[in-house]
Order: C-alpha cells, then structure tokens, then sequence
C-alpha cells in the first residue's frame, strides 16, 4: 500500500491498483453525526437515520505514510489515515463524529461479490446493501402479494439485502478484496458508476485491503483472515441426516425411509426439549432440556441409533423462555442481558413467549451456557450435532454486562453465539467429530462455526425466497471464508397457503445431494405440508439422491481436505476456476463443486430441460447422456426429475467415480 501525491490531492494504491483517488473538489471522506431510528420485531428492522452534521474533509497533508484530513487549509485536522502494508489505521479527532463515509474507485464493468451470505444477488454491482443481521424476511420481493401481506403483519416481508449473515467484505474482479473492520451498522453502495460508497455508523477502526493475482487467491486470504473450519467428520458427508420432530413416531418413521433405500446418518430432532404450538406453527419449547414426554429414554434411544451408524442431533438457541426451569436458574444467577431503565431481566417477545437473552459479554453466563446447557444437556447425553439457532435477535435498547453498546454488539452476537457452541464442544475434545450449524452470523464466525445453512427459505420456487437463494447464500458466503453451506431439504417457511410441492421436495433433494451436508426439514408448519415420506413416489426419489451423495463422499473428503489446505469452499462460483471467461462472472444459480463437478439444479417449477453454462477452457461431460461439450457456450439438456442438470470434467482424476453416479 502506498500514497502517491497528486496535483489536486492524492491516491492510495495497492501495487498498481487504484483504490481511493481524492480531491479538494471530489473528497474521499466525509465524517459526521447521526441519531439512529431503529424499531425490532422479531428481527424484523426498521431502520432510519437522521443525519445531524456531516463535515466534508477536502483538504489533506501528506506526511510519509500518514494522511491528514481537515475540512479546509488550516482547520484542525479531524481525521489521520495511516496507510500500512496490509491496509488503512483511522483516527478521528472529532469525539462527535459517529458517521464516516468514504469513496473507493470503481471502474466501468467491474464485478464485486461477497457482503456475507447474500440471498438474492451474487453480484453486487449496481444495488446498496446494508449490512445487519436479521431475519431475512418472507417473500423479501416487495412486488409480490407474500411479502405485502407479510410486511402488514410486522414489517416481516424482508427485501433483496435483508440476510441472517451480513459480512463488510467485497471481493472485485479487480482481483483485490476489501474489508470494514467494524460490527456497527453500515451500508455498501454499489449503484454508482465510478465510486463505491461505504458508509458506518461508527469511524471504524480499519480498511483491510488484500490483494492477490487470481481469485482463489483472495479466498484463501480471506479464509486465513476470518478462520478456517475444522474438516466436517466422515458421518456428516456418508449419509443424508433426517430432520423429523414427530416424538416418538420419529424413530418409526426413520426406519421406514431406510426401509425405502435411504442412506442415513443422521436423526435430527429439533423438538427434542418439547413443543408449544403457535400461530405461527408448532414451534420449540426453549428450554434446552430432553423432554420426557416427548422422547422418553432419550439416552437409550440415542445409544441404540449410534449402535446402527446414526447420530442423533438436536437443536437450541441462546433464548430461554420464562416458563422453562433453565430460565429460572440463569435469572438466579444474574446471566441475563438487563431493561435499559431498570435493574431486571430485559425479556424478548419471540411470537406468543417472551424470553431471557443470555448475556455473552458476561464471561460467566457465556460459560455456564457452554457447559450447563450445551455440555450437559446436550453432549454428554450423546448428542452429536445441533442446529444453533438464531443469533440476529439482539435488541439495541438493551444493557449488556461489559458496557458496550447493543449498537456495536449486535452483529457481533452471532459471533459470540458461535464461540459459546465451539467451547463446549471443545470442552468434550470433539472438535471435529461433534457438528453444529448456524444461519446467523458476521465477520469472524468461521473461526467457529463449522457449518452453515441457508436460513428459512420459503417452500417455493420463488426468486427473492425460494430455492434458488440457497446457491447464491452458499456461493457468497464461500468468497469471505465459509467452506461449508446447506439448507433445509423442502424450504421452511409456510404461510398465508404457501405449501409444497412433491416437486419442489424432490428438486429441492437433487440440489442438496451436491452439497456437503444434506439435511432435511418438516418446516414450521408439518402437518400442513409433503413431507419425504408422504408419497412412495417423493421418498424413492430422496433416498436415490441420498445414494449418490453417499457415493460422492470420497470426493467430498477430498474437497473438506483442500478446504483446510488452502480456504477454498466446496461449492464455488464458475469465476474461481476460470477467470479468462467473463461470462462465468455474473452467473450465480450453478456451482463448481470443487474443480472438475459442475452442478445446476433446477430452480424453476415446471422445467423439463435446462440451460447450463460451461466455463470456457475446459471439455463437459453431461453426467446422465454422456454426452461431451466445448467450454465456452450454454447448452439445453434434458432435465427430468431424478437427473439434475451435472456436468464433469472427463480429464478428471475422479471421472471414474463421477461416471458410477449414473448407476443409481
């Protein structure tokens, strides 16, 4: 990184890379004050801002590395940016300034990706994207009828930037990448022609810049900038993991699918501590206990299971609702976030509960969650995996134990939240073997996290909602150091008549085949909706796409092993493999699964055939027909149920593995 002094000002450069161009009469910085608005219902946010000061810093004073900015000739200098080998230090000098803007260069036709996990765009360009963990909304298409009515009942509708992990990280075909050290609210502007805009509600500390000569590259640094995830064990990638909250029916019902040619690994029940019913759906009891009435002898079962090759997993969230006995004991012992007025428990209405929120900047309640809940509770009775739920759901009028402010901590708890989960299952040396998933998160939480997962799509083919935004949330979350994604086989969401369909389970089960993790969901609203053994016909299909997952773990061990080598996720943008062919930049429903597997699930009801783009430089071989084709061009082929639109390489050292899929 190096400043370069200009007739009007100056730039910072990367090597030969233009970053930041400034100017008296174009400043790259701005500073200011603002007054937050912000209203939460069940992390549904509305956000607004009532800019109260902003101080233009056109004048600046080079020395060495070192930029002085002030707003005029002779004006005190308000804000010093210290440009270092690896990036931009910031000191402000204006204690009222909470708000900084600053330009970066952008060039006409340039590409940029990343921003966390990211639903419904892959690139970037040409749209704002503020950056705060929520829920993600349903519909989150504000032209269609779903998110109207869903916004009517508590702004829940959501929108194209609303994401459960939002990340201040971009990558640009420019083959550099950026990152906001920052957890406070901030936005990315990419809508204008030769200017990206950043904007936070705090002068942050930070401007990384990483620079490498391809792709693969910038993911490999940011991977060892954010952490890399432990290799998934053996059992999480053999075999499909059944998610079934029936009680007791639950284990009959397993048998059954396995009965049918399923290969199974997995038994995850999210009902394991009970239920409460809700009109949103049948929701969990959240008080992270095995319940007897609804799975007696849980131990013995869990026992039984591990004896035939099965783990059991469960789930919890770092809530406890006030009629659980767990609720009671932490209250007991001061562990809860506290009202901002008053000394007590600051309680959060979930939908028809209220619960505590567990105070993680309390070094205390942090760990006697890890080891009460998560250790006792749940590893030593046996339980080998869970989904750890939410994390978006931190207030902003809140007060926290070390005194920070609910502002800068909230898109820090998903973070938190995922080293509370990683430190009891280190506690138990399982590290590794023990697998937890998350949909919430932020930067860092991969140092933690093993595995995500795609939030709660809606049970459609919608654009903005449905099954394709899990390709674009597993491609965007791999560029910024996540090798490892999926999501709930079916979607989740039900409402306002919203139901599945036999077509989407089963399209829906051809694409998480072709995913590292193929995990399956009832939904919030099972009875309402198909289910995999609601017809002979749906649960044939899903246990066929459990066997060629099941057949594809060898590969899949390979590509967890290049994942802790070099950063690289599973599932990757056609971009990172062939960066000669442009055409590869501005495709995100297909993914590379590793080098030489290309996958495009089919996302469209009704579709019969599919178009498929081949990346430029290589030969395909159509998986079902044999069939091989020159890079560089789409080609249609034939998509009925049962074979998923995949390509290989046949140069590949793993054709042959590739090519006994079709035996299934």
């Amino acid at each position: 990184m190096k400043i370069v002094p200009t007739d009007t000002g100056f730039e910072i450069r990367r090597g030969d890379l233009l970053l930041i161009a400034h100017s008296a009469a174009e400043p790259c910085c701005v500073i200011g004050a603002g007054d937050p608005d912000i209203a939460m219902n069940r992390s549904n946010f509305a956000i607004a801002d009532r800019v109260t000061s902003r101080r233009s810093l056109a004048h600046a004073e080079i020395d060495r590395r070192r930029i002085r900015l002030a707003e005029a000739p002779g004006g005190p200098v308000l804000l010093d940016m210290e440009v270092g080998e690896g990036g931009i230090d910031i000191r402000c000098h204006d204690p009222a300034a909470n708000r900084f803007w600053i330009d970066v260069v952008a060039e006409l036709g340039e590409y940029v990706w990343g921003g966390g996990e990211q639903l419904s765009y892959l690139n970037m360009r040409g749209r704002r994207f503020p950056l705060w963990t929520s829920e993600p909304g349903v519909g989150r298409d504000k032209s269609t009828e779903l998110t109207r009515r869903m916004d009517a009942l508590g702004n829940a509708g959501g929108d194209y930037w609303t994401t459960n992990y939002p990340q201040p990280t971009w990558l640009s075909s420019r083959r550099y990448a950026l990152h906001v050290d920052t957890t406070a609210y901030a936005v990315f502007d990419f809508e204008r022609g030769r200017r990206h805009g950043i904007e936070v509600w705090e002068v942050p500390a930070r401007l990384e810049v990483f620079a490498r000569p391809d792709f693969a590259g910038l993911v490999g640094a940011l991977s060892d900038r954010f952490g890399r995830q432990p290799p998934l064990p053996d059992w999480a990638i053999e075999g499909a993991i059944i998610g079934l909250k029936d009680g007791e029916r639950s284990f009959e019902r397993l048998g059954a699918m396995i009965d049918a040619g399923a290969v199974v690994t997995g038994l995850w029940c999210e009902d394991w501590a009970g239920i409460r019913e809700t009109s949103f759906g049948t929701r969990l009891f959240w008080d992270w206990r095995a319940s007897d009435a609804r799975y007696p002898g849980l131990g013995d079962r869990i026992e039984q299971l591990n004896g035939r090759g099965i783990r059991f997993l469960a789930y919890v969230n770092p809530y406890l609702a006030v009629d659980g006995a767990l609720f009671v004991e932490a209250e007991r012992a001061g562990y809860f976030a506290r009202h901002p007025d008053r000394d007590e428990t600051c309680l959060v209405d979930f939908g028809e509960f209220e619960c505590g929120v567990v105070d993680f900047t309390n070094p205390e309640a942090a760990d006697w969650f890890a080891e009460r809940v998560i250790g006792r509770e749940m590893l030593d009775l046996g339980i080998d995996g869970w989904m750890a739920d939410f994390g978006e759901y931190l207030p902003t009028d809140i007060r926290l134990s070390d005194g920070r402010d609910p502002l800068l901590a909230h898109n820090a708890w998903p973070v938190l939240w995922a080293e509370v989960n990683a430190r009891a299952v280190a506690s138990r040396g399982k590290t590794g073997e023990a697998v937890f998933f998350m949909r919430a998160g932020y930067s860092g939480v991969g140092a933690h996290c093993p595995l995500l997962w795609a939030g709660d799509q809606s049970v459609d083919f919608s654009r903005h909602d449905g099954i394709g935004t899990v390709i674009r949330a597993a491609l965007s979350a791999g560029l910024v150091g996540n090798a490892y994604s999926h999501s709930d086989v079916g979607g989740y969401t039900s409402l306002l008549g919203n139901v599945r369909s036999a077509e989407l389970i089963m399209r829906w089960s051809e694409m998480a085949a072709f995913t590292p993790f193929m995990r399956s969901h009832e939904g919030n609203r099972p009875r309402d909706n198909l289910q995999l053994d609601s017809s002979p016909e749906i649960l044939a299909h899903f246990a066929r796409m459990t066997r060629l997952h099941a057949k594809l773990a060898p590969y899949v061990r390979i590509l967890c092993d290049e994942a802790m080598a070099t950063g690289l996720p599973l599932q990757r943008p056609l971009f990172l493999h062939f960066e000669e062919d442009a055409a590869c930049y501005d495709i995100e429903t297909q993914y590379l699964y590793g080098r030489d597997l290309l996958v495009a699930p089919v996302i469209e009801e009704g579709a019969e055939s599919w178009r498929v783009y081949l990346p430029a430089g290589a030969r395909w071989r159509h998986l079902w027909s044999g069939a091989d084709h020159d890079g560089g061009d789409w080609v249609e082929v034939p998509a009925p149920l049962g074979e998923p639109p995949i390509f290989f390489r046949p140069d590949s050292d793993h054709a042959a593995l590739f090519q006994g899929l079709t035996g299934e």
